[in-house]
């Protein structure tokens, strides 16, 4: 059993082509069955930076487009023709990536804390489709546990600059300032969440809520102190607006250039401002073309909060050390996952014919006293526990357990649980 890695990322691929290999999390369920299904085993991690596969094969040198099929499959899109946007990571890559996504120094904006949230969610949902095995379920928990001590035991999660705080700065460049503005949210996640926070801390004085569920938007309009707007007046509300805050997790464009330049036409010219968390996106592209319109995507927010200084450099070097430290831990204990059955094969064996051996030896001496005896069957545990010494503590040791297990299973005849 090997631990893999496949995936997609900001590092790798542009937002267009990242969306389409974007699962929300109503979708995840029946990903997981189908990863289940032909894979028995297997943990998807989605977020706005990246999609990933982590997953336990019987050999780790297999074809990458199967794996990618799979994705595309699972998220009812067409397979990609070009694989190059696609990572592959093996053991130690694989371990570390994950550790590293769960740190917050693998995303754009440095030391994030969502992430972490999102790592939990990805094990959450994998336990409840059933496509958890104990190697994968050890490294999420273990990844879970980066992240908490990253945190705990570093100064990473002050690097970050928030997407809340980049659309806070972004609005007070294009709108001159925020007193007396409107936003409007269309729907929102914890992200957008945040964002309306930020600009609300800031000077916004009236907030706007629409969903296509009525009901939804005066549920999220309670929680941030909006008004609920019914979706048939999304004109209307764009027009007010001065900045849209849009997180829908659609399939498709929720807002396109039809409905912006309605809006825009009793603006008299005010700027409009929209700031789109999605992945999938909810903004068509096209209207950064329209005047008067400004707008940015999940990229262009981190790209634009991700800092860079030598303070910040100390500080990922300090979690790149705890990662290594964790990294090892993890492959220690998965070495022993290969070893262990054959150390207990060894000891059954061993003990097997030691007493198999010593009952027939004592048979044949029926006049021993029981001290006597009890001294023999001490000398026999002795020189059994000695003989095993050497090859059990070789290997424990040895990087590559797999050296010696396999060749012990062919010399001594044990079966691969070890008996």
């Amino acid at each position: 059993m090997f631990v893999l890695a496949i995936g997609i990322s900001y590092r790798t691929a542009p937002l267009e082509e990242r969306e389409r290999l974007a699962f929300s999390a109503a979708e995840l369920p029946a990903a997981l069955a189908l990863v289940r299904q032909r894979l028995g085993a297997g943990v998807i991690l989605t977020t706005c930076n990246r999609t990933e596969l982590y997953l336990t094969p019987e050999k780790d040198d297999g074809p990458t487009q199967p794996l990618v099929e799979l994705l595309a499959a699972a998220r009812g899109v067409a397979a990609p023709p070009d694989l190059s946007p696609f990572y592959v990571l093996r053991q130690e890559e694989a371990v570390r990536h994950l550790y590293r996504v769960a740190a917050g120094i693998d995303s754009m904006v440095l030391g994030e804390a969502q992430i972490l949230g999102q790592v939990r969610d990805a094990l959450a949902a994998a336990v409840e489709a059933g496509s958890l095995n104990a190697v994968l379920s050890r490294l999420f928990h273990t990844a879970i546990r980066v992240g908490k001590r990253v945190r705990s035991e570093t100064e990473i999660g002050r690097c970050k600059a928030s997407i809340g705080s980049t659309a806070v700065t972004l609005a007070r460049k294009i709108l001159g300032g925020l007193d007396g503005c409107t936003v409007l949210v269309i729907s929102a996640g914890e992200s957008g969440k945040l964002t309306v926070k930020g600009l609300t801390e800031s000077g916004v004085s009236r907030i706007l809520v629409t969903n296509r569920t009525y009901q939804r938007a005066r549920s999220l309009a309670a929680k941030l102190g909006g008004e609920a707007v019914p979706f048939a007046e999304l004109a209307q509300a764009l027009a007010a607006a001065d900045i849209v805050i849009s997180s829908t997790g659609a399939k498709r464009f929720v807002v396109g250039p039809r409905e912006v330049q309605a809006a825009l036409a009793g603006r008299q010219g005010r700027p409009l401002l929209f700031v789109d968390i999605a992945v999938p996106r909810d903004i068509d592209p096209s209207v950064r073309s329209l005047p008067g319109v400004h707008l940015f995507d999940i990229d262009d927010l981190q790209e634009m909060g991700r800092p860079d200084s030598q303070e910040h450099q100390r500080e990922v070097d300090k979690v790149e050390a705890l990662i290594e430290e964790e990294v090892g831990r993890f492959m220690a204990w998965w070495r022993l996952l290969d070893i262990v059955p054959v150390i207990s094969g060894l000891r059954q064996q061993a003990e097997a014919i030691r007493r198999a051996e010593l009952d027939r030896t004592l048979r044949r001496l029926p006049k021993l006293s029981e001290g006597e005896r009890e001294r023999i069957e001490a000398m026999t545990a002795a020189i059994v526990k000695k003989l095993l010494h050497q090859p059990i503590t070789r290997l424990r040791e040895e990087p590559d357990g797999q050296r010696y297990s396999e060749p012990l299973r062919e010399l001594f005849g044990l079966t691969e649980d070890g008996s």
